[in-house]
Formats: structure tokens, sequence, C-alpha cells
């Protein structure tokens, strides 16, 4: 399983970003975006199950929002109104038979 990151840049709070992470199978599985700014762990942003529902970190709820396309193989976070404590690395995560399989990162600054 291969996934690819990108999207990543500079934003300006109170802007948007669209994150995208290609799979090389199926993404009808849990599949979610996990991100580590400096100095700190990573943490998860936001997860889809196989039944569509979702969750986020409280920290972004109502701002980010988590999509995917199955027949493209690729899962989105839509970032609105981004602030600069979302500056991060950002990795996307699909899980499979309880193996995790992770992609790159892509890096997101968010400018104030």
């Amino acid at each position: 399983v291969q996934l690819q990151a990108s999207g990543g840049g500079l934003v300006q709070a109170g802007g948007s970003l669209r994150l995208s992470c290609a799979a090389s199978t199926s993404v009808l599985s849990w599949t979610a975006w996990y991100r580590q700014a400096p100095g700190k762990q990573r943490e998860l942003v936001a997860a889809i199950n196989s039944d569509r529902s979702t969750n986020y970190a409280d920290s972004v709820k109502g701002r980010f929002s988590i999509s995917r396309d199955i027949r493209a193989r690729t899962v989105y976070l839509q970032m609105i109104s981004p602030k600069p404590e979302d500056t991060a690395v950002y990795y996307c995560n699909l899980r499979r038979a309880a193996v995790d399989y992770w992609g790159q990162g892509t890096e997101v600054t968010v400018s104030s």
C-alpha cells in the first residue's frame, strides 16, 4: 500500500487549503489525517470510517472536513479558516487488517 500526500504549502490565516492523499489501493476503509508540529507528538486530525462516519479533533471541528472519492482512491482534508496553530506536517493514514500505512507527509504553514 502506498499513500501520496499533496496540497500543502503556505496559506494565510482565514484562507483555505485542500490536502489530498492518493492511495494505491481502495480507500474504503478507515483513513485519517494526522499532523505533527515541531516539538510535538503526532496527533489525529480527522478520520473517516468505512461507513462514512467521521470524527475530528476538537481543535479543528467546524473548520476542517475529511472526505473521500472511492473511484479516485483519494482522501481529502479541506481546511477552512486555518490558524497559525494548524501549522504542521500532515500525514495521511490508512488502516487495513490492523496494519497502519502512512504517506510521506505534506507541510502546511499558516501565516498570521
